[in-house]
């Protein structure tokens, strides 16, 4: 396992690390969830992601039964939670959701209590709040993090002006900034992370947590002849998740991936996984499995990793034509 500095911390994450989100309770149960996480550990990973929202709070309790159940050696992993929707869905009432220093605070305590830890080692602000002054936020997240409740926070999908703004407080207050953003990437999803943060790195660094590497497994190519049962896609509520990806635009560039996968004699998703860590601006990138077999192919990525030579890479490119184009400095 390569393990990566999250920014400009001192804090180590493993490059490839594993998530809970759709997976835990709605597509396992706990004994999967303990072998996925045994696997994942014993492979050198050592950051678990979760959040609030994830099963309305029942991933955080299905995680924490797991690492109870599996004793480990607390410094030698770390773990997340996200808070901004609530975990209570539709029966969220006013300040259960949202950044305000109530919820946070309160976000904070439930994550803590289900995932059964003394700390969060990372606390992300799920969304950007347009509703919350940045002060407050900042404030908030220092004030817990001084309790020792929390060790670092990020922000999730928050724009480059945001997390700059949230820096600038922290830097007018002496407080700490964000130093981790959690965004979507994956070759079909480059924006942000190629473009929109490349003055945040250069200037105040920040790690990244990148979640669907596989654009919540399309590039995997088990989709290229629809949608089997059981999947991502097929859930009940995910409609709006199978309505973005399924474009025969997309899967045609996916197919094409599974073409170039096979000249190299490896896996699609080990390849798409390997073309997100081989960016240095991806600090770790956040798997998710059902089965011990797709755990262990995707972990196969770091394999791949020196096969992606300068002509490999501009094949890709070559495939899926969205590479940002970058202002002129």
């Amino acid at each position: 396992m390569e393990y990566r500095y999250m920014g400009k911390t001192g804090l180590q994450l493993s490059v490839l690390s594993f998530g809970s989100w759709v997976s835990f309770h709605k597509q396992i149960h706990d004994a999967v969830a303990d072998e996925l996480m045994g696997i994942a550990y014993d492979q050198g990973i050592n950051f678990f992601d979760n959040a609030e929202v994830y099963a309305l709070g029942e991933s955080e309790k299905m995680m924490g039964r797991v690492l109870k159940n599996k004793n480990w050696d607390r410094t030698s992993y770390t773990i997340s939670s996200k808070a901004f929707f609530g975990w209570r869905g539709k029966a969220n009432k006013p300040n259960q959701t949202g950044l305000s220093r109530k919820h946070l605070t309160e976000a904070c305590h439930e994550a803590l209590q289900r995932l059964q830890t003394d700390y969060l080692d990372l606390f992300f602000c799920h969304r950007p709040d347009k509703n919350v002054p940045i002060e407050e936020v900042v404030h908030t997240m220092n004030i817990l993090i001084q309790q020792g409740k929390v060790l670092y926070w990020g922000t999730s999908e928050w724009s480059g002006v945001e997390i700059m703004e949230a820096h600038r407080v922290a830097a007018r207050y002496g407080l700490m900034g964000p130093s981790v953003e959690q965004p979507q990437y994956s070759l079909l999803e480059r924006n942000k992370l190629e473009n929109e943060y490349q003055m945040i790195f250069r200037t105040v660094g920040m790690g990244t947590t990148i979640w669907s590497p596989l654009a919540s497994g399309l590039l995997s190519g088990k989709y290229n002849a629809g949608i089997p049962e059981g999947s991502r896609f097929s859930l009940q509520g995910f409609d709006w998740l199978k309505d973005r990806w399924m474009q025969e635009q997309l899967l045609q560039k996916v197919r094409q991936l599974g073409e170039l996968a096979a000249e190299l004699g490896v896996s699609q998703a080990a390849l798409s996984i390997a073309w997100c860590i081989r960016n240095p601006q991806v600090t770790t990138a956040i798997l998710g499995a059902t089965r011990k077999e797709q755990l262990t192919e995707n972990l196969k990525a770091l394999e791949v990793l020196p096969l992606l030579t300068e002509d490999v890479m501009n094949r890709i490119e070559t495939i899926v034509q969205n590479k940002p184009v970058l202002p002129e400095y």
